[in-house]
């Protein structure tokens, strides 16, 4: 027993194996075990969720499990940034050789693989047709904030279409959305043809229909578009979703709690970013919200940390735990948020 390696328990810290599950809990439950009761699962010391005891080598501690948290959401946020990453990557190379020639395809005509839709009318014939077509599931991701009434009402009859044939959808918004009254109508008149999550940030437009074409817009005001057929890539931007749905929380579960007093669940994902380095417009954009509701959060949040300026709330942050992976790049005093507009918290 004493043999066991990570071959025999291939996990990690946020599943154990149950052998690992009963010593971890008696250590939480009593402060510290004898070594000798995790020789059987060694997985325990090498995930560091225990350690010897400084005060008796005989005996091993557990890591809290606040720590453990915070060590899986930094996980959990590294694979979502690195999966926008890559989605980022793909449509800017598509692009670009867009905009090298004309599309290629029989006679000069345009390619199946690729379309540009050029124009509303152009692209909302173009998700008709795909509409029409679709026999079985729509994934779809929605980002920015509280969702307009005009573009669900936009969308509305595609979306009635589906549903009489039995076609399942999923959406993907960000938590911001989950305030939209317009949005609760919409889930409701659906019923269960629809399937909603959210997540603090997501990437930009997706539209899959049956995992065989795709729209995802190709400027910022979406009056161009990227119709695309190409199975390769299709099934990319279908393994993006999925990856970000198992990360999303369904709509109608609460969001979790963050575990700090005073600390909202929207100002700990705005802690994260502005540990990043990233300007309170940049943060406002990818969760969703206005500038000045931005500013109203990271207010509150050096009221409740007693930051007195921006360089103080970057250690605040970082003392408490709310920086996830800006903590293991620089330690508590070095951490700085850049300040916009002066060096006192606005």
């Amino acid at each position: 027993m004493a043999g066991h390696g990570t071959e025999e328990h291939p996990h990690g810290a946020d599943r154990l194996c149950e052998a690992g599950d009963r010593v971890y809990s008696r250590a939480v439950r009593r402060g510290r075990v004898p070594r000798v009761d995790a020789e059987p699962v060694p997985c325990l010391l090498e995930l560091a969720l225990l350690h010897p005891d400084p005060d008796d080598m005989d005996w091993l501690v557990p890591t809290s499990p606040q720590e453990v948290m915070t060590r899986l959401l930094r996980g959990v946020y590294d694979e979502v940034s690195a999966s926008q990453r890559r989605m980022g990557s793909a449509v800017a190379a598509f692009e670009w050789y867009a905009g090298l020639g004309p599309q290629l395809g029989a006679g000069g005509a345009e390619g199946t693989a690729l379309r540009v839709l050029d124009g509303l009318s152009r692209i909302q014939a173009a998700m008709d047709e795909a509409t029409q077509a679709c026999t079985t599931e729509v994934l779809t991701v929605q980002p920015g904030g509280i969702r307009p009434e005009h573009e669900l009402t936009e969308g509305l009859h595609r979306a009635l279409a589906l549903r009489g044939r039995g076609v399942r959808m999923r959406d993907l918004y960000t938590h911001v959305a989950r305030h939209g009254q317009g949005l609760l109508n919409y889930l409701e008149l659906m019923g269960e043809a629809v399937e909603a999550r959210t997540l603090d940030e997501v990437i930009d437009r997706l539209i899959l229909f049956d995992r065989t074409v795709a729209f995802i817009p190709a400027n910022a005001d979406r009056t161009l578009a990227l119709e695309l057929r190409h199975p390769a890539l299709v099934g990319f931007l279908a393994t993006v979703f999925e990856r970000l749905w198992r990360l999303a929380i369904p709509l109608t579960a609460p969001l979790p709690d963050t575990g700090i007093e005073g600390i909202s669940h929207r100002e700990q994902s705005i802690a994260t970013l502005l540990a990043e380095g990233h300007q309170d417009a940049v943060i406002a954009e990818r969760l969703g919200i206005s500038v000045r509701t931005c500013r109203a959060h990271i207010a509150r949040l050096s009221e409740t940390l007693g930051a007195a300026s921006r360089t103080q709330l970057g250690v605040r942050i970082a003392q408490v735990g709310l920086d996830n992976s800006a903590r293991t790049v620089a330690g508590p005093a070095a951490l700085t948020i850049p300040d916009q507009e002066s060096r006192t918290v606005r």
